[in-house]
Formats: structure tokens, sequence, C-alpha cells
């Protein structure tokens, strides 16, 4: 990271919202869900799959949790009519009401697995910090033993991640696998690139052995390489996996999967609560950062 870069990441919450708008342009899909769909359809012309998330998380009022439902009722019924059928749903459970009620999460998200259920619609319950992470699991497994069409997430550098996936059903089974994002502590997450990234391959070879469909979800060209060549050695075949990446990030490469012959599934976000959403984007990823506020400076 250079220098320039480093000090546009690091001085983030004092850079004016428009500048931030300018790279939500290329991460976030827009506020509304004819944004998403649209997106969602380009992305089907370039022989993509998608999944769609209403952004927003860690909602701690009742009213806001119901709100986000009947948005994303709306979002199943549309992508239902449309028949977008390689269009799914991803959700994260605070969304939900997690950190209200934890049976009123679970009434919500019933409420959506069925309606989706009934579009033949999947829905992803998106894995959030290590506090949820029981919880998730635990509704992702009492959800999808009762509608079938729900998956869920697991964080490689999360200490636990093995034994969680020793404990999945041995039929059935439908898990997005990622590095994982949420500032953990030692205890709980594994530190350091290059363990995280050893994991995520111990992770992945163990959830094919399980006979567990992935999404092998990483911008990480190492771990793709990784992937790939795990999957040659198994005889994999291309109904068994996909990769997954986010709007915006690595499109070269994704195209490079797909004209390979590679499932490959892109996450499209939209709703107005893009802001938090892109300054972590950036966070990750400082070289955009540093880019896009080069171009203002020049008045690009």
């Amino acid at each position: 990271m250079s220098l320039f870069d480093h000090l546009v990441v690091t001085t983030l919450p004092l850079v004016p919202k428009f500048i931030v708008g300018r790279v939500a342009k290329r991460y976030v899909a827009g506020e509304t869900r004819d944004d998403a769909i649209r997106t969602v359809r380009e992305l089907e012309a370039e022989g993509s799959m998608t999944t769609v998330d209403l952004l927003g998380e860690e909602i701690t009022e009742r009213a806001a949790a119901t709100a986000a439902l009947e948005e994303y009722l709306q979002l199943a019924e549309r992508i239902r009519s449309e028949g977008l059928d390689d269009c799914y749903i991803s959700v994260k459970p605070t969304q939900m009401g997690l950190a209200i009620d934890k049976n009123f999460c679970r009434q919500n998200l019933e409420r959506l697995v069925e309606a989706a259920a009934a579009g033949g619609t999947f829905v992803r319950l998106d894995m959030e910090d290590r506090t949820t992470t029981s919880d998730t699991i635990e509704l992702y497994r009492d959800l999808s033993e009762r509608f079938g069409n729900v998956g869920t997430v697991f964080q490689a550098y999360m200490r636990r991640t093995l034994n969680d996936i020793s404990a999945l059903p041995r039929e059935g089974a439908n898990i997005r696998l990622c590095k994982g994002i949420y500032i953990e502590p030692r205890t709980a997450a594994w530190k350091g690139y290059e363990t995280v990234r050893a994991n995520f391959v111990q992770a992945l070879e163990k959830l094919f052995a399980q006979g567990v469909y992935v999404g092998i979800a990483t911008h990480d060209e190492y771990l793709i390489c990784a992937a790939v060549a795990l999957i040659d050695r198994l005889g994999l075949d291309r109904d068994q996996y996909e990769f997954q990446m986010l709007l915006g990030v690595e499109p070269e490469l994704r195209r490079i999967l797909l004209r390979d012959g590679h499932r490959l599934r892109v996450y499209v976000p939209y709703g107005q609560d893009w802001y938090l959403y892109s300054v972590r984007r950036l966070r990750e990823n400082p070289k955009i950062a540093g880019y896009v506020l080069r171009a203002l400076l020049r008045g690009e």
C-alpha cells in the first residue's frame, strides 16, 4: 500500500460523503429494488448468477426489522415474477431482528424463507461477527430442515470453522466459504494472511469431502487457483460448486472464470445504507480509495 493510499484509508471518516458516493457506484447497484434488478439483468447477460442483498445490519428496533422484511418479501416476489431463476437472496440475521429477540428474528426469517420457497428462490443467511455465529447456524439448520431452500456462510478465519463443518448434515448442506471480514480476537480467529489462506483451503477440502455444495467466495487468485486444482483433483462436476464475488471487485477475474466454464455468482447489494458498506470496501481495497481521490483532485 502506498503512503497516499494509506493516508486516504486512515482518514476515511473525514472523507466527504459525495466522494464515497463515487465509489458506491462501483460496489452498490443503487438505492432501489429496480436498481438491483437492472444490475442482475446486466450480470445475467454476461453469464453470471447473482444474489441480492438489502444493505443494513445490526438493527435494534422492531419497526426497522419489519420494514426490512417487507422489502425482502417484495424483492422475493419481484425475482419470482421476472423469472430470475439464477438469482437468490442474501440476508443478515441482525437485519431481521436477531439483536432484538431471537424468536422475533426466527419468525421474520420464516416468513421470508417460506415466501421465497414458493417462488423457487434460495435464501442465504449471511454470517456476521462471532457473537451471532452459533445463533445463525442454529437458524440455518432449523430453516433448512423445514424448507430446504436455505444456506449459510462459514468464515475461514474463525477457529471453530472446521468443527462447524463436521457438524453439518451429511446431505443437502449449502455453504458459502469466505475468509471473513469482522475484527475478532485471537482467541476466536486465526491471525496472519497465510494462516487464514491455509485454513480456507483446509475448510474447502473438508466441505467437498462431506458432499457439501460450496460457494467459493474469494477474489484472492491464490485461493482460486487452489480451489480449481482441488476441483480438478476430486473430479467435481460444475454443478457441485460455484465461485462467488462482490459486485465491482475483480470483474476481469470473474469473466476469466466464466470463460473457463465455472459457475459464478455476484453479490449485488442495494439500498439506502450504501455509505457504511462502501467505506468497508474502501478499507479492504486502499488502491481503489486512492484512485478515486486522485481522479477527483484532477477534476475527472
